[in-house]
């Protein structure tokens, strides 16, 4: 087909249920369906009120994508799909609760590797590898060497960092190397370097990713972290079905941080935004000018940075509510030949204990337009699946032959 495939993740929207969630000290983690749960009984009236009111994705399925994969539906949403809608609930088979692993799979590499996570411990970071980074780098030490929330470690040591000009380096339950500094005082262009020092050294180590934190303010109760983050990925060597639809001559979009996810793909277009409004508007933008056999693949981060990890359950529902008004708009603008896939890349239960990610199964929604709906037979549930399920999908929609991962939820 030569129509144009969007595919939405919505970064850390869960739905509960993954089978090894106790290995992950996750059990009862369920994002979504735990968001709806507080809104209904009034714990999330912060800046919104009310149940949980996201009738259009509700119309695509989300409800039923969280009752086939825990047994539940959302409180306070009785909407049911269209009859054209088709959804599922997707099961991560990767180790890992993470941006890499989910954004892979999703591409239809399932990771069969270990990732390196740091240990609980202070100094957490390894001596020798630290050593040969600072010695790299040009500093003398750094601050954090620990597990921390990226904001309350710049309330620890923002204002050490300006005074001394050291960097601030920690981890956190994934497998990733953050450094902050200010995006001013420090500068983008040294803050940029070191990391790219700092992944020569890591990824070796099967560290996921290097991620850049440039924060800017003037003292603990001021500073904010910036929209010039940038995540530095460990490079991968066998390909997923961006390559391979690369090589069939699908022109692939990456709007977000996907560029930063997919080491090694030549973007046909990159975009990237101050915020998740301003990338999913350059979407909507892209979908008026794109052609036919091209792929738009959209990250929306500011579910999981701004409500997850910060455990801001009332941001959260509100961001939900935001997102789900405005997803009218694109899908007046899908053709008639279009997909268009929204799914998920991990959890991040505000609800939970913590601040780290939450191991749990993902929705996956799909709409397509007039003449796609003509020659595909199977709509409704598509019950639980694979992650890696997603990939089969696209290549099933650009007829790429011979893709080997996952099956096809159009066909």
């Amino acid at each position: 087909m030569n129509g144009r495939a969007v595919i939405i993740v919505l970064d850390s929207v869960g739905i509960g249920g993954a089978p090894d969630a106790a290995k992950y000290g996750d059990v009862g983690a369920n994002t979504l369906g735990n968001i709806a749960k507080k809104c209904v009984e009034g714990m999330a009236d912060i800046g919104r009120e009310g149940p949980l009111f996201i009738p259009n994705l509700a119309k695509m399925g989300i409800s039923e994508s969280t009752f086939l994969s825990c047994g539940t539906r959302l409180a306070g949403i009785s909407i049911k799909p269209d009859k054209d809608s088709i959804y599922a609930s997707a099961i991560e088979s990767s180790a890992g609760k993470d941006t890499p692993s989910g954004h892979l799979e999703l591409a239809g590499l399932e990771v069969d590797w270990d990732w390196h996570y740091f240990p609980k411990k202070n100094p957490t970071f390894p001596e020798k590898e630290m050593a040969f980074f600072l010695k790299e780098i040009g500093f003398s030490n750094i601050y954090g060497n620990c597990h921390a929330s990226g904001t309350e470690i710049l309330k620890k040591y923002g204002e050490m960092h300006l005074k001394t000009g050291l960097p601030i380096c920690y981890t956190s339950a994934d497998s990733v190397f953050q450094i902050a500094a200010h995006e001013k005082k420090f500068g983008l262009t040294k803050l940029y370097d070191i990391c790219e020092v700092a992944a020569k050294i890591f990824h070796p180590l099967k560290v996921g990713r290097i991620i850049a934190r440039p924060f800017l303010g003037s003292e603990a109760d001021n500073f904010f972290r910036t929209h010039n983050r940038k995540d530095y990925s460990m490079p991968i060597s066998r390909p997923t079905v961006l390559h391979k639809l690369q090589d069939d001559g699908v022109k692939i979009h990456a709007i977000g941080k996907i560029n930063d996810i997919f080491v090694g793909i030549n973007f046909h277009k990159v975009l990237k935004g101050s915020s998740d409004e301003d990338l999913f508007n350059q979407t909507c933008e892209l979908m008026d000018k794109a052609d036919g056999k091209s792929l738009l693949f959209v990250n929306l981060i500011e579910f999981d940075s701004l409500f997850g990890h910060r455990r801001d359950v009332a941001g959260y529902a509100s961001a939900l509510e935001k997102f789900d008004k405005k997803l009218p708009k694109l899908l007046n603008k899908l053709r008639d030949e279009d997909m268009l896939i929204i799914t998920a890349d991990h959890g991040n239960d505000p609800t939970f204990a913590g601040s780290d990610h939450t191991r749990e199964q993902v929705p996956v929604l799909i709409k397509m337009g007039r003449s796609a709906l003509s020659s595909r037979l199977k709509f409704g549930s598509k019950n639980v699946i694979k992650m890696a399920d997603t990939s089969q999908t696209l290549a099933d929609f650009f007829n790429l032959k011979n893709w080997p991962i996952g099956s096809s939820l159009i066909n």
